[in-house]
C-alpha cells in the first residue's frame, strides 16, 4: 500500500471540489453521473444540468470555476508541510468515512492512517469545560487507547485536548480532525499536541491548506470526526455546544452516541443530559461502551449503499481479526483458554498464571476489542462473528 503519496490525479479532484456551489453532496452526484473526475470537468452547461440539483445558473458556475482552484501550488505546499491528499478512490481512504452519507470528496492528512483505526471512538465537548470534564475525557480515552481503540476528537480546547492527551499517555493511537487548513494549527497553543498527535496518528482534514479556522467550518468537521468512528462519546457539553452536532451526525449516520452524565445543576453538562433524554447510552464506565459498541456493526450492515458494507467489512475484520490489535501477553494467553464455553475469571488467573489485576485489566481489553464477552458471575467466554 502507498503510503504518505498522494492519490494518482489528486489534481483533477482538487480542482473540481473547488468549484463554486460545489459541496461534497453534490460531487457524489456528479461523480455518480458522469462516473469519472476527467469527464465532469469536461461536460458542458448543458450536461451538467442533468444531475439532480443542478440548474442552468449552478452549471455555469460550475462550469465557469472548475478550472480556477491552483491545484499544483496546492500541492506544492503540501509537499513542504508534509502533508499528502487523498480522494475517495484511493484504497488508504478510511472506509468507515467513504460510508457516511456525504464523506470529504478529498481528505488532508499529515502523519499516517492506519487499517487499525478502523476500531476507533471520537471523544468530544465542550471547549470551556469543567476539571470534572478534563479528567473524564482523559481516562476514558486512556483506557480506550490502552484497549487499542483509536482515539478521534477535533483538536479544540477543552475537552478535545483531554481526549488527545488520553489517548497520547497511553501510547496508543489518535486522530484529530481540524476545522481549518493544515498549514494552521488551531488552537496556537496546541501545537506541540499537534505534532505529537502527527507522531502517534494523523491530523486531517476537508479543507485547503491555508483556510482559516472560521466558524462555518466546525459542522462539517464534526460530521468527519462522528463518520471515522464507531460511536462518539460526549463527555462534557453545554445545551449549545459543538458537540452535539458531533452526535447528531453520529446518528444520522448510524453510530452509537454515548454520554457521561454530569451533576445535575451544571450548565457543563446540560447537553450530556439533553442526549441522554433523546436516548443516548449513559456511559459511567468502560463495560458500557464496550455493551453500547455491540450494536454499531448492525447499524452499519443498514447503512445505505455499498461503501457502508465495504466498511462493515473492514471493522469487522479488524476487530475479528487478532494480528491486526496487537495484543499483550496477557491477553494473548487468556484467549488461549477460551472457547464457547463461559470460563470463570479465577479460572483464568489459575490457568494463565498471571496476577489477578493483570488478568482483569486484560479481560477489559478483549471485551474493548470485541474479542470476549462478560457473562453474569464474573464468567468470561470468547466472541464469535
Amino acid at each position: 500500500m502507498r503510503t504518505q503519496e498522494h492519490s494518482p490525479g489528486i489534481e483533477l479532484w482538487l480542482k473540481l471540489i473547488r468549484a463554486e456551489g460545489i459541496g461534497p453532496t453534490l460531487f457524489r452526484r456528479l461523480l455518480e453521473y458522469f462516473g469519472n473526475v476527467e469527464r465532469i470537468l469536461g461536460a458542458s452547461v448543458s450536461e451538467l444540468t442533468k444531475v439532480e440539483g443542478i440548474g442552468y445558473k449552478t452549471a455555469e458556475m460550475i462550469a465557469r470555476s472548475r478550472s480556477a482552484f491552483d491545484a499544483e501550488k496546492e500541492l506544492a505546499l503540501a509537499n513542504k508541510l508534509g502533508v499528502w491528499v487523498i480522494h475517495l478512490q484511493d484504497d488508504r481512504y478510511p472506509a468507515a468515512l467513504k460510508a457516511i452519507y456525504d464523506p470529504p470528496p478529498v481528505l488532508y492528512v499529515k502523519g499516517s492512517l492506519s487499517r487499525a483505526d478502523a476500531l476507533a471512538m471520537a471523544v468530544v465537548g465542550s471547549r470551556r469545560c469543567t476539571h470534572y470534564g478534563t479528567e473524564q475525557a482523559n481516562r476514558f480515552s486512556h483506557l480506550m487507547a490502552s484497549a487499542g481503540f483509536t482515539i478521534v476528537s477535533g483538536l479544540a480546547r477543552g475537552i478535545d485536548t483531554a481526549a488527545h492527551r488520553g489517548a497520547l499517555a497511553a501510547g496508543g493511537r489518535t486522530i484529530a480532525v481540524q476545522g481549518c487548513g493544515l498549514a494552521s494549527v488551531f488552537p496556537p497553543e496546541n501545537k506541540a499536541l499537534f505534532e505529537q498527535v502527527v507522531e502517534n496518528g494523523a491530523v486531517v482534514s476537508e479543507l485547503p491548506l491555508t483556510y482559516e479556522p472560521l466558524a462555518e467550518n466546525f459542522p462539517g468537521r464534526n460530521r468527519i470526526i462522528a463518520g471515522l468512528s464507531m460511536g462518539v462519546l460526549v463527555v462534557e457539553a453545554t445545551y449549545r455546544s459543538g458537540a452535539l452536532i458531533s452526535a447528531q451526525a453520529a446518528v444520522d449516520n448510524n453510530r452509537e452516541v454515548m454520554a457521561v452524565p454530569g451533576r445535575i445543576d451544571s450548565p457543563a453538562s446540560a447537553g450530556c443530559h439533553k442526549l441522554l433524554k433523546q436516548g443516548a447510552q449513559l456511559v459511567d464506565s468502560i463495560e458500557e461502551i464496550m455493551d453500547a459498541l455491540g450494536y454499531v456493526g448492525d447499524g452499519l450492515k443498514d447503512h445505505a449503499g455499498a461503501a457502508a458494507t465495504d466498511a462493515q467489512a473492514n471493522v469487522q475484520r479488524t476487530l475479528f481479526d487478532v494480528s491486526e490489535l496487537n495484543l499483550s501477553d496477557e491477553e494473548s494467553a487468556i484467549l488461549k483458554h477460551l472457547n464457547s464455553e463461559p470460563v470463570h475469571v479465577e479460572e483464568l488467573i489459575g490457568l494463565t498464571q498471571f496476577p489477578a489485576g493483570k488478568v482483569h485489566a486484560a479481560v477489559i481489553s478483549l471485551q474493548l476489542k470485541g474479542l470476549v464477552k462478560q457473562l453474569p458471575g464474573n464468567m468470561i467466554v470468547k466472541r464469535t462473528k
